[in-house]
Parts: structure tokens; C-alpha cells; sequence
């Protein structure tokens, strides 16, 4: 199968590209800057190419001779605070794929949206719900919407950062301590976009994907201090000091925490359905997981990465 990927250069695309490259599928993975991830051109089966997902002609020709397309294009925070860049990153880029899909005839399209999309007032939740909107009024695409909770795993932004903070923070304040999330693992959400792929059942479904339990943010911080050997206090802050800690990263260059993560902290990212059991897979607990990478030789975790997503 050939297929199209869209914000593929990211954690869950150096996850995924190996796995669909050992099942004999070919990849043309698209970035703005591939020079930035040349790594990914390693693996077999797997063409990085420059373009504008914007340019719908260039988006077109992309998608010229393709079987299906994945589209993973998104971003956690933007440069602004009025939602425009949300709104552009994730409403305005489906649309230029659903375009490209009917100029081309590309039927099969997988959108990696998130969990509860469409839900509570963050810019980020919002527009992914609005991208899911597009994407169920365009009958004639064979479309799966896959709705992941927080991803967890190897090279996450999730614990690995906050076991950076912990190092050197010695007290932490943390703001909303009390969100709720159902880490689901990087390895069992690129297992469900590849069965997605290939599994007519899932056309015309949304299907949300979420790990074996939920848990408060304390907790994961509590378990990630535990877990990298680390003694620390962590200070839940109460709402009001939690928004302004928002509003304050909002000016911090590369907005750590922002006021949009605040707002979608404030509606719990869990789910009483889980569709990866339905897929045939069992979901991995973080606790099985997490320690693998937070804990060892961070060498040795370069090359077994690199070992990965060039042999497998």
C-alpha cells in the first residue's frame, strides 16, 4: 500500500513508520523541514519530501497515485492566544487533505484527532473538533477518526519532561493536580492505525483509544519522581494559581504551560470506551512501560532507538 503521512516527523510517526515499513508499505512522509529528520529516510520503504500542506496543486500532486493517507498534523500550543494557529494546524490543514483526497481519488483517510475532541473551551480541543466535523461531512472519503488519550512511550513530551523538570526541581508546583488522563501507549496507538489501515469495519468510525486506567496528574508527577529514583515535593496548585501559571508560560518562549493547556485540563481526558480491545489489542499500562526508558543508560536509549527505526 502506498501511502501519504501528515505530521509523521513527530514521536508517533518515528513509532509508526518502522512498524508500516515492516509490513511492506511504502511512505511518503510530508514536512515542512525534512532536513530536521533525515533519520527517517533510513527506513525502508520511507520518502521524506518538502511541501505545503497548505498549496493545495503541491498537496494534490503529493497525493497522486496513493492508496491511503494519515493525517497526524497538529500542534499542542501556538504562537498566539486567539486560536488562529489551532484553527490553521489542525481545521485548515484536514481541509487541504480532504481536498487533495477528492482530487486524486484517494478513498481511505485516517485522522489521529484526540480524546474528547470538540469538548470544553481550549482553542486546542475546539479546532480538533471542528477537523472531525470536516471530516464526517465529506461522505464520499472512507475516513476512521482514532481518538487517543495522553501517548506515552519512548521519546514521549509526557514523562520524559517531566522527569527532566523533577531532576531539578526539588519542590514543583503543579497546576491542576486533580485532571484527569488515561495514558495510552505510543506502541498499541500505531498498532490501531495500522489495523485501521487495512480494516474496512473501522471505515465511518470514531474510535477512541485509551490505556487500562485513569489516573489524577499528581499522580503520574508522584509516579514519575518514583520511578526516575527521585524524592520530591510536588505542590498542587489550587484553580486560580493554576490559571494564572498558564497565563504567565503564555510569554514564555516555547510555552511550557499555557493558558489553552490550562483550559484542556479542565475537562478530563478519559474515556468509559476503549476501542483497542475491539482491535485485537490489549492495552499497556504505563506501569509496564514507562520504566523501560525513564530509567537507564540514556546511550544505550539513543541506540536502541536508532536500532529500532532503521532494522524493524
Amino acid at each position: 500500500m502506498q501511502i501519504v503521512l501528515l505530521g509523521a516527523t513527530g514521536f508517533v510517526g518515528h513509532h509508526l513508520l518502522p512498524q508500516l515499513s515492516a509490513a511492506g508499505h511504502r511512505c511518503l512522509v510530508l514536512s515542512r523541514y525534512p532536513m530536521a529528520c533525515r533519520e527517517l529516510s533510513m527506513i525502508p520503504g520511507v520518502e521524506l519530501r518538502q511541501t505545503d500542506v497548505y498549496d493545495a496543486e503541491r498537496l494534490a500532486a503529493c497525493f497522486s497515485g496513493a492508496d491511503a493517507a494519515v493525517n497526524m498534523a497538529g500542534i499542542l500550543n501556538e504562537s498566539g492566544r486567539n486560536g488562529q494557529g489551532f484553527h490553521k494546524a489542525h481545521v485548515e490543514s484536514t481541509e487541504r487533505v480532504i481536498e487533495a483526497c477528492r482530487a486524486t481519488g484517494v478513498r481511505r483517510l485516517v485522522q489521529v484527532s484526540a480524546l474528547n475532541a470538540g469538548k470544553g473551551k481550549s482553542h486546542y480541543l475546539v479546532s480538533k473538533g471542528e477537523a472531525e466535523q470536516r471530516i464526517r461531512a465529506a461522505t464520499d472519503i472512507d475516513s476512521t477518526i482514532l481518538q487517543p488519550s495522553v501517548i506515552f512511550g519512548e521519546g514521549d513530551s509526557f514523562f520524559n519532561r517531566f522527569a527532566s523538570l523533577l531532576k531539578f526541581a526539588p519542590v514543583l508546583p503543579l497546576a491542576c493536580p486533580g485532571a484527569r488522563m488515561q495514558p495510552v501507549w505510543v506502541g498499541d496507538v500505531v498498532a490501531a492505525i495500522a489495523i485501521a489501515l487495512q480494516d474496512p469495519r473501522t471505515i465511518g468510525k470514531t474510535l477512541p483509544l485509551v490505556g487500562p486506567r485513569a489516573y489524577s496528574l499528581r499522580e503520574l508527577v508522584e509516579f514519575t519522581a518514583g520511578t526516575a529514583g527521585l524524592k520530591r515535593r510536588i505542590i498542587g496548585l489550587p484553580d486560580g494559581l493554576s490559571r494564572l501559571q498558564g497565563w504567565l508560560m503564555d510569554f514564555v518562549p516555547g510555552k511550557p504551560f499555557s493558558t489553552d493547556n490550562y483550559l484542556s485540563l479542565q475537562t478530563d481526558n478519559t474515556s468509559s470506551e476503549n476501542s483497542l480491545p475491539t482491535l485485537g489489542i490489549k492495552p499497556h499500562s504505563i506501569e509496564s512501560v514507562v520504566p523501560g526508558y525513564l530509567t537507564g543508560s540514556p546511550h544505550q536509549h539513543r541506540l536502541d532507538n536508532y536500532r529500532k527505526r532503521v532494522f524493524h
